[in-house]
């Protein structure tokens, strides 16, 4: 007997149900590695998306995932919650692979970040501009999407992407 590889070929409507977890998103469990010890620990942290899709959030220097990511920039992003009803692992979720990156306080990207991140989430104006804090950007290197029971898929860093609109 061969087992059958669980995993669907990525399409039209897994791509659109992964860009639709993240945009949707307000937060996501970020996973790091403990620089101290070499164990995984994760945490909570607020998620949005930039422009170009790319998730990011604003962390302070004082969490130890901060200081996790300063020493490893390679993590991971978990996804999607579970709906009001019925089995929570028949919910969509999906894991993104990435490599984080700070933005420097005072550069372009950073204003940009900070205009576009506060007309997202308006309550971050209460300590976005404290000096212990700082945007992050993760690059998506991969990732998998769970859309329930029985549909899994491999992302790509394209399939997060917004399909390009044509006149």
């Amino acid at each position: 007997m061969t087992k059958s590889d669980p995993i669907r070929p990525t399409d039209a409507d897994a791509r659109a149900l992964a860009r639709d977890l993240l945009s949707s998103a307000t937060y996501a469990a970020l996973a790091v590695t403990d620089p101290a010890t070499g164990t995984p620990s994760v945490t909570r942290v607020a998620l949005a998306t930039a422009p170009d899709g790319t998730p990011l959030t604003l962390i302070s220097d004082l969490s130890s995932h901060t200081s996790a990511l300063h020493a490893n920039a390679n993590c991971a992003l978990l996804v999607g919650e579970p709906g009001d009803k019925g089995d929570p692992l028949t919910h969509p979720r999906m894991t993104l692979h990435a490599k984080a990156s700070f933005l420097e306080r005072g550069s372009d990207a950073h204003a940009q970040t900070r205009a576009h991140y506060l007309s997202l989430r308006p309550k971050a104006k209460l300590y976005v501009d404290f000096p212990d804090f700082s945007f992050v950007r993760f690059e998506v290197t991969g990732g998998l999407l769970n859309g329930g029971f029985g549909k899994a898929f491999h992302l790509t860093p394209d399939d997060l992407l917004a399909p390009t609109s044509f006149s």
